[in-house]
């Protein structure tokens, strides 16, 4: 291993986050946080990680961008036969990461995720911009393709078919992730970081704990 790589590191600040700093609810503290992520003017603040695994227990993780947020949990939208929607299909329970390394901070959540009804998808998938719509029927996401000109080909194909309207393709769909545990995580000098987690309490309500860094 690199030393280089080994000895990369940085101080954090003491900006700290206290017990008495959280909302009463994760998502209300997710909304605060979000918005403070959107002033400091951050690229793709909406950017999460997304982690599925498979039937065999083999996880993966990959980039998608959150497309709402809500009482009710975190929605996106992808191909749902795509491999994260082939893994959801059969374990729903998944993990997001919102990286908002600027901040120093982090948002981890464990949840259900469940598909979107039909008229969601199509409200959503209208506002695409023209080539994004395209692409979704060009791509047949996660699947091996012989190369960069079989794409081409396949979009250049799509223009064709739909010149006008495009419509949803098939495949294509969405998630909301009902939030289990959300934990919001703030730098701190020394490694000593905080990290504070809302758990769901049934029927409806949220208890709080520290975590140790």
């Amino acid at each position: 291993m690199s030393d280089d790589v080994a000895d990369l590191r940085r101080e954090y600040s003491d900006r700290g986050l206290d017990e008495s700093d959280l909302a009463a609810d994760p998502m209300t503290m997710f909304a605060g946080w979000f918005a403070d992520v959107q002033a400091a003017g951050l690229y793709e603040p909406n950017a999460m990680v997304v982690s599925t695994v498979s039937a065999d227990g083999r996880p993966s993780s990959r980039m998608v961008l959150l497309k709402g947020f809500s009482d009710e949990g975190f929605v996106f939208f992808t191909n749902q036969a795509s491999r994260k929607g082939v893994e959801l299909a059969t374990e729903p329970r998944c993990a997001l990461l919102f990286p908002w390394h600027p901040l120093e901070r982090q948002v981890r959540v464990e949840g259900t995720a469940s598909v979107l009804p039909e008229a969601d998808v199509a409200a959503y998938f209208s506002t695409r911009p023209r080539g994004s719509r395209l692409g979704a029927h060009a791509s047949h996401q996660s699947r091996v393709v012989a190369s960069r000109a079989e794409l081409e080909a396949a979009y250049d194909e799509a223009e064709r078919t739909y010149p006008d309207e495009v419509p949803v393709p098939g495949e294509w769909g969405g998630y909301r992730v009902r939030p289990e545990a959300v934990e919001f995580w703030q730098g701190r000098p020394g490694r000593m970081h905080d990290r504070l987690v809302y758990r769901r309490a049934e029927p409806d309500g949220w208890r709080i704990e520290r975590l140790a860094p």
